[in-house]
């Protein structure tokens, strides 16, 4: 490797270390430390005046990002490759004994499977038709403990902007986390509703693993178009990890239409479940 190629190395760990040293300034100080804005609560009509806080996600961080800020903040004592590794190693066989019944309880996280729906008769076999079953998870000992010392920086009214705060799989009932190919998908937000004649508008799954794969929600598997809720037929198609976007037209209130599609992009990663 030549000197040129080393040094634009280099310079780019530093700026991922940067990103990821600014993100630690954040959330690791002498407390711990989340920002939050204030979204109107839809959920209570006894008080017009109400409000719930959303924490605010400064990045979404992988495998790989965790390893290396283990390194780098953390001093730990091998390579973040090495720990990389060791972690998909970890994730493969605890994804295996969850699937075969057995619990896992680390300090990070508790988990262990759940079925949901009910059985009419005690003859009644599991139907996945009608029956769910998923790996629920809690929180551990180690994360109950730095949120203990958590300060919550709340930073008044979000933005009215448009934006996607919250996405609901209605057969799972996950939030934020899993989606069922050809089952429905409720997502919250603010200016979501399509509307306008161009052709870009509408609601896409972009594969997080390719990005050129970008696979798109029929207008018919569109159920309800208002401007704080879309209620969406997921792709029977879908399979992997996917980042969640919305492209449309709507303005303000009264029908106001935009001269170009304005996109939403979700802040969290969507897997199929």
């Amino acid at each position: 490797m030549t000197k040129g190629k080393v040094r634009k190395k280099n310079e780019k760990i530093r700026e991922s270390t940067r990103t990821l040293l600014i993100y630690k300034g954040v959330i690791k100080m002498a407390k711990n430390k989340i920002r939050a804005h204030l979204y109107d609560n839809t959920l209570t009509t006894e008080d017009a005046h109400d409000f719930i806080a959303r924490a605010e996600i400064m990045k979404s961080l992988t495998v790989k990002d965790i390893c290396e800020s283990a390194v780098d903040r953390g001093g730990a004592d091998i390579s973040a490759p090495a720990m990389e590794h060791a972690i998909e190693l970890f994730n493969k066989e605890a994804a295996y004994l969850l699937s075969n019944g057995f619990a896992a309880n680390t300090s990070l996280f508790h988990a262990a499977a759940r079925i949901k729906g009910v059985f009419n008769s005690s003859m009644e076999t599991f139907n996945h038709e009608k029956h769910t079953i998923d790996i629920h998870f809690n929180q551990g000992d180690l994360v109950r403990k730095e949120m203990n010392d958590v300060e919550v920086d709340v930073r008044g009214l979000a933005s009215t902007d448009a934006h996607i705060a919250q996405v609901v799989d209605i057969k799972s009932q996950s939030i934020n986390n899993v989606i069922t190919p050809n089952y429905d998908l409720r997502i919250i937000g603010n200016k979501l509703k399509i509307i306008g004649d161009d052709a870009r508008n509408g609601v896409f799954f972009v594969s997080e693993e390719n990005p050129a794969i970008i696979i798109d929600v029929p207008s018919v598997d569109i159920i309800n178009n208002n401007p704080s809720e879309l209620l969406i037929r997921c792709p029977a198609t879908l399979s992997g990890r996917y980042r969640l976007e919305i492209v449309t037209q709507y303005g303000s209130g009264g029908g106001h239409i935009l001269k170009e599609p304005r996109i939403s992009v979700f802040d969290r990663v969507l897997t199929t479940g």
